[in-house]
């Protein structure tokens, strides 16, 4: 089974890649679409869907989890990130794939056992969970692993 798990993002969208063999988890790896910050909205949904859509065709994941919107003290993000969630799971639901989507707190309390965990402690655990080497290049990375991961759990239980 390969579970892909999605951190949206309007300008960096981390994607973690889970591969699951026999209720253990044999391979692992992620990364991050980076969009032009100079492009317009429209333009900038456009590479994320093509980003996701490509990152669909190379690891044929049988399940995707996707981090839910979450408001902050800005409404203007909360709506862009909606908007690039909406380009995410077209890309995900034209393709036929299942989709979870899991709240950042529920994804924190599944890989560190504390809904308020800061993003260092979930880049911690996320390292130590999967015995990675390499700390991966970029936070929103190591978070879409955490997604993958929150699922990975949750098929486990």
């Amino acid at each position: 089974m390969i579970i892909l798990g999605i951190d949206p993002g309007s300008n960096f969208c981390g994607y973690g890649v889970l591969e699951i063999d026999k209720g253990k988890i044999i391979a692992a790896g992620c990364d991050v679409i980076k969009i032009k910050k100079t492009l317009k909205l429209a333009e900038k949904l456009y590479e994320i869907h093509k980003g996701i859509s490509c990152i669909i065709s190379k690891y044929k994941p049988d399940i995707a989890a996707v981090e839910s919107i979450f408001y902050g003290k800005n409404i203007s993000s909360a709506f862009t990130l909606g908007h690039a969630r909406g380009a995410i799971l077209l890309a995900l639901a034209q393709q036929g794939i299942p989709i979870t989507e899991f709240s950042p707190r529920e994804v924190k309390k599944s890989v560190v056992g504390n809904g308020n965990a800061s993003k260092e402690q979930v880049q911690y655990m996320v390292q130590k969970i999967l015995n990675l080497k390499n700390e991966p290049r970029s936070q929103d990375a190591t978070d879409a692993l955490a997604v993958a991961l929150c699922q990975f759990n949750k098929e486990r239980l």
